[in-house]
């Protein structure tokens, strides 16, 4: 799953990255380096510009909620929960399966944090008590230092307690695609603890490589066979993973810092 991940790029550089065409100055985000569900993100999307001459779809830059909510949802209080959406499944779910169809986008990130769950669980003995250990945090992100491009869905709900001109009357939300985890060895691994992603997480972010980026945005494709092959997961060995503080356990921590690669897990911890 992705439950949490660092995204420190400002807006002109993902415009860049991107080829974005239309972006809102007003719209721009501090660097987030504890990135966690309901909190606003920036994302990648192709969509015709409201009040625009022409109907074609525009690459835009856009500031949304992480958390899905269907069209159809009566309350937005699901949207917490609904943060991932399996590849898997993603084109049946009847709360993801029309944005699926044409409402596509790419969520970038430097990387992702992930919470080692195999020794971890186990309950530990102490002074005559059973209590869990605390669990590594590794942050996972390319090796070469590109952006991460997750894939992503988005949709429109309208709060039908407000009036029309409202400014909170359309949420916009999000969701991550996921996928499972790399059983191949890290580009990089620690000197100790995971060899491969699916050591840390059965599941991880779908990573679009930006060959794909194209495809994946337009919105014009709607073919669910097409868009299914757009899932496949990218070429292995693109990824490192290193132990971070258990600071970015914590919501409330947020600075670079959190980024910090340990020489190994921190005291207390296990693998």
């Amino acid at each position: 799953m992705c439950g949490r991940y660092a995204a420190s790029r400002g807006p002109e550089d993902l415009a860049a990255t991107f080829e974005v065409e239309s972006w809102d100055p007003e719209e721009t985000l501090a660097p987030d380096y504890n990135v966690a569900p309901t909190k606003e993100v920036l994302v990648v999307l192709d969509r015709p510009v409201k009040d625009a001459d022409s109907p074609r779809p525009v690459r835009q830059l856009r500031k949304l909620k992480w958390g899905l909510v269907p069209s159809w949802a009566k309350t937005p209080e699901g949207a917490a929960r609904m943060i991932n959406a399996r590849a898997e499944t993603v084109h049946e779910k009847p709360s993801y399966r029309r944005a699926f169809a044409t409402r596509r986008c790419v969520i970038p990130a430097d990387g992702y944090y992930e919470w080692v769950t195999s020794g971890a669980e186990r309950d530990l003995e102490v002074e005559g008590r059973k209590k869990r250990p605390r669990k590594q945090p590794y942050f996972v992100t390319p090796a070469d230092g590109s952006v991460f491009a997750m894939a992503g869905l988005y949709e429109f709900w309208r709060d039908r307690t407000l009036p029309d001109e409202h400014p909170l009357a359309w949420w916009v939300t999000c969701s991550v695609i996921t996928t499972e985890a790399e059983t191949a060895p890290l580009a990089a691994a620690p000197a100790e603890g995971p060899r491969a992603l699916a050591d840390i997480h059965p599941r991880m972010p779908l990573m679009l490589t930006p060959d794909r980026w194209d495809d994946w945005l337009d919105p014009a494709r709607t073919d669910p066979d097409e868009l299914r092959g757009l899932l496949a997961p990218p070429p292995t060995g693109l990824m490192r993973a290193y132990p971070v503080s258990t600071a970015v356990s914590n919501v409330r921590n947020n600075g670079e810092e959190l980024l910090k690669e340990l020489e190994g897990p921190e005291e207390g911890t296990l693998f």
